[in-house]
């Protein structure tokens, strides 16, 4: 089953068009790496796909509820884990995931069950001011889970974080594959290959290719993920 179903997506503002006839399709339970240079449309994408912005033109269906209708079932069962870190800084870990729960109506015990996920029991009294960036990152990620989301946006989730960080959440991020489906946006390329099953790869607008890292790498002829990515989402791939 498609966790996800995009169908002509396009976003246009005045004239310009930013997202140009998305199609695509995300399987229940894949992690979903959307990668492109800034301005590739990554980030409209992800607007209209969360129910942030409405589309211009075509539609997406997440676990079949269009994100064009009226009714927002779409938005119910989403959640978004933001770039800027959103935490309370004054409240506690456990007041952070509690103050989520009261707002999706969810119990106690799912709170706890969420901070032994992610390893928070340790910090639940502690206030999110006096964690670390890494720690930080992980108590927004729990925060959009707390209302067991189907679909789950990851927006850039170690920007700003060092190596050793980055590599803890990545353990973090991987424990999640198979609860939720999750799309992740990041400029580390590393990451998009270390933890995606799938990679989709966005220029001026349009999906240029969608493959494992192997497959992408094929289809550019590099010996690199890197050099891949250079090549499919940069100037040439756009001609």
């Amino acid at each position: 089953m498609n966790a996800i179903q995009i169908m002509g997506l396009t976003k246009e503002y005045g004239n310009r068009r930013v997202v140009d006839r998305l199609e695509l399709s995300i399987p229940a339970g894949e992690l979903f790496a959307l990668l492109g240079v800034n301005g590739a449309g990554k980030s409209t994408t992800i607007k209209m796909l969360s129910c942030l912005t409405v589309p211009t033109e075509g539609d997406a269906q997440l676990m079949g509820h269009s994100v064009r209708a009226k009714s927002h079932q779409a938005k119910e069962i989403l959640a978004v884990s933001p770039q800027e870190t959103a935490v309370a800084p004054g409240l506690t870990v456990a007041e952070n995931l509690e103050l989520m729960a009261g707002i999706y109506g969810c119990s106690k015990e799912r709170v706890t069950q969420v901070m032994e996920q992610l390893g928070l029991t340790q910090w639940a009294k502690q206030r999110a001011k006096t964690l670390s960036g890494g720690w930080q990152r992980r108590l927004s990620i729990a925060m959009a889970l707390v209302s067991q989301p189907e679909v789950l946006f990851l927006d850039e989730p170690t920007l700003g974080l060092d190596v050793l960080a980055r590599r803890e959440l990545w353990g973090v991020i991987r424990g999640l594959k198979g609860y939720t489906t999750i799309i992740l946006t990041t400029h580390y390329l590393e990451e998009a290959e270390s933890l995606a099953d799938r990679i989709g790869v966005m220029n001026a607008g349009r999906l240029r290719a969608v493959g494992t890292a192997q497959e992408l790498k094929a289809l550019a002829g590099c010996e690199s993920f890197e050099d891949a990515f250079v090549a499919l989402a940069g100037e040439e791939a756009a001609s």
